[in-house]
């Protein structure tokens, strides 16, 4: 059985780049406090290289903040870019995103700065053996009756597009206009299925096993969506292998022109983060758009 950390290791950089099974403590206040990098693990890929999986922990409960890419905002050596946020929401976001790495990465690390509010916060990337997980199947299940990620479209379930199942994400293109809402419609599938320590049915388990969760990721403005966790329509039909097809619509407008990233988050039965910090069973996708004005 794959090792799960319910809790990334993470410090301040002014502490130094340790290792440690917490989050630092800070007072929770509304504003001005730091945000960190938050390292989930990582896991192998078929072709042989490795995929780091990274979230982070905004302290501050009430302030979302944009942190550009640059000296406050950096992935070292070879970035500043490894495809990290720099909109980041009040709390934490799991496993957001992956960091690519050779077969031969071996011990080499990364290291992603933030630095909000004037405090800089840093945490590092590597392939600590302790640090394996498997974001494709729930902890401690194996076989047929495992828990497993939804998967995401962003086309119709009759249509030959791209689909995904698990954290490395599906991304899709599209052009908008600013103040003229854009429409964001996926199609997702479940296995209806869910992970708990003890193997207890979760109590008021809801007809719909997943939800949907957008954000805006990076971009210049601000985007309204109408409805951040728009609601799960269950479909007939779809992908077969999946006890559960739906669709989930939504929209966005933008409040000025300019190229945005937003991010959508398919959670099942499980919850954010696995529900206790493990981490499986969520999808990730992203919408890229330019807007014009």
């Amino acid at each position: 059985m794959k090792i799960r950390n319910l809790w990334p290791g993470v410090v301040c950089a002014a502490a130094g780049l340790l290792h440690a099974q917490s989050l630092p403590f800070e007072p929770a206040l509304e504003a001005g406090q730091s945000i960190t990098g938050a390292y989930e693990g990582w896991f192998a890929n078929p072709d042989g290289s490795f995929s780091m999986l990274v979230g982070y922990f905004n302290r501050n409960t009430k302030q979302a903040m944009d942190i550009p890419l640059g000296p406050n905002n950096h992935i070292d050596p070879g970035g500043p870019d490894y495809g990290q946020p720099t909109h980041f929401l009040p709390g934490r976001g799991w496993g957001i995103f992956t960091v690519k790495v050779p077969k031969d990465f071996g011990e080499k690390k990364l290291t992603w700065t933030i630095i909000a509010n004037g405090k800089p916060t840093a945490i590092k990337l590597w392939l600590n053996r302790d640090y394996e997980i498997s974001p494709f199947s729930a902890a401690a299940d194996v076989g047929p009756d495992a828990d497993t990620p939804p998967t995401l479209r962003f086309q119709d379930f009759k249509a030959e597009g791209a689909v995904v199942q698990g954290p490395q994400g599906l991304s899709t293109q599209r052009t908008a206009t600013v103040g003229q809402p854009l429409p964001l419609v996926v199609w997702v599938s479940d296995d209806g299925k869910w992970f708990s320590n003890s193997g207890a049915k979760p109590r008021n388990l809801s007809p719909i096993p997943v939800t949907v969760t957008w954000s805006k990721y990076r971009g210049p403005g601000e985007v309204i969506f109408s409805k951040e966790k728009p609601a799960v329509e269950k479909l007939d039909g779809g992908d077969t292998k999946f006890v559960f097809n739906g669709k989930s619509a939504t929209t966005a407008e933008f409040s000025e022109p300019g190229e945005y990233v937003l991010h959508v988050t398919i959670n099942d039965y499980s919850g954010e983060g696995g529900g206790s910090g493990f981490q499986c069973c969520w999808t990730n996708g992203s919408v890229n758009v330019t807007v014009k004005k």
